[in-house]
């Protein structure tokens, strides 16, 4: 269910040039349908992210996947920009409510794999997604309503599963202050928290790099106009981020963390160095790099963090983690847009925002020495 509901949030993303020439919007649109659709996981995060660890996780899924059946549909039938950013606003209320109760229910099963799963499978369906709907785009007939039709039908039966699926928590009082807004770290993992915040930002505006400017940016350095081309960015970094959660799995977290963080700016090295060349091959070669350190980085965050909350902490501790990452994703994507239209264009803007994640990968290497070093002092009393 993870990878449909990532390959959904995905789906759109090689449509997003079809839509701007039928519908005549701009760069500064795509980034805000974009960030719309992060600004709603937000939203759903803070206020549905822990009502699964006080009424099960079932009833949380099936809310979740009707609302992402209904974002289809709306998708399915889109004639201009409204029912666009109604579809994705469906989307990430549908996903940030599920994201929380999905990661927990698969802790609540096996803690081991269930870490691994919510590290790995993230990043799977979102270059799956990617990648089907670029194909169905170019090659499939009915490409702006194939893709979405596929994603339905996927849903209705994963609906039919979770009735069926056995809850894994008893309920518990309290849903009605759960659903107040807030960001609650039990105490004992707030330190783990710290450590990990600044690299799930940092990875995450990297994806959010690929999910807004990428697709452009690879069909300008190719100079092709294939969907399937647009989406093979987004799609390389997150085959390439879930390969490297599974190879990483027995490593320490924090030595992930740091490998990450030396991946990830190597490859935002690499792709700011493609950028001024102009080489289609060197960017999707960088992509790959950006990709390692994307996953190490995500994993080591996700894996310092969520083992140590216990069950009726662990939709609520994964949701204040899943709120960094879309903030990271969300809000450099949006200014991004803005520097497109109003700044110097799709290249200078490209190089600003790959600069930019050069200074938070620093920030993420200052965060996780600090937090090492309090650590350190702290363990001897």
């Amino acid at each position: 269910m993870v990878i449909s509901l990532m390959a959904a949030s995905s789906a759109p993303t090689p449509l997003y040039a079809r839509y701007a020439a039928a519908w005549h919007f701009s760069s500064i649109t795509t980034t805000g349908v974009f960030g719309v659709y992060a600004i709603a996981v937000l939203l759903s995060l803070l206020v549905f992210g822990r009502v699964s660890d006080h009424i099960g996780r079932r009833p949380v899924l099936l809310v979740a996947l009707l609302l992402q059946t209904a974002a289809m549909g709306v998708l399915t039938t889109a004639q201009g920009l409204d029912a666009l950013f109604l579809g994705r606003i469906l989307q990430g209320l549908s996903t940030g409510g599920a994201l929380g109760a999905l990661g927990a229910a698969m802790l609540d099963v096996d803690r081991r794999r269930g870490t691994l799963a919510n590290a790995a499978v993230p990043g799977l369906g979102t270059g799956a997604g990617a990648l089907l709907s670029g194909w169905l785009v170019q090659y499939a007939p009915a490409p702006t309503h194939l893709v979405y039709l596929v994603l339905m039908g996927a849903f209705v039966v994963q609906g039919a599963a979770v009735i069926r699926m056995p809850e894994t928590v008893s309920r518990m009082p309290g849903v009605r202050a759960a659903l107040r807004p807030e960001l609650a770290v039990p105490s004992a993992l707030r330190g783990p928290v710290l450590a990990a915040a600044p690299i799930l930002f940092a990875v995450w505006a990297l994806a959010g790099f690929y999910g807004s400017l990428g697709p452009s940016l690879a069909r300008q350095l190719s100079g092709s106009a294939s969907t399937v081309v647009a989406a093979l960015g987004l799609f390389l970094l997150a085959v390439t981020g879930s390969l490297a959660s599974l190879v990483l799995d027995r490593a320490a977290p924090r030595t992930v963390m740091l490998l990450g963080i030396v991946l990830f700016a190597a490859g935002a090295v690499a792709t700011l160095a493609v950028v001024d060349t102009g080489s289609t091959l060197g960017f999707f070669g960088s992509t790959v790099v950006a990709g390692l350190g994307f996953g190490a980085g995500y994993q080591g965050g996700i894996r310092t963090v969520v083992p140590r909350a216990v069950p009726h902490e662990r939709a609520g501790v994964l949701s204040v983690l899943f709120v960094v990452c879309y903030v990271g994703m969300g809000v450099p994507s949006a200014i991004a847009g803005v520097l497109i239209v109003h700044g110097g264009g799709l290249i200078a803007t490209s190089r600003d925002y790959l600069l930019f994640l050069l200074v938070l990968a620093g920030a993420a290497l200052a965060g996780l020495l600090l937090t090492n070093r309090s650590a350190q002092a702290v363990r001897p009393a």
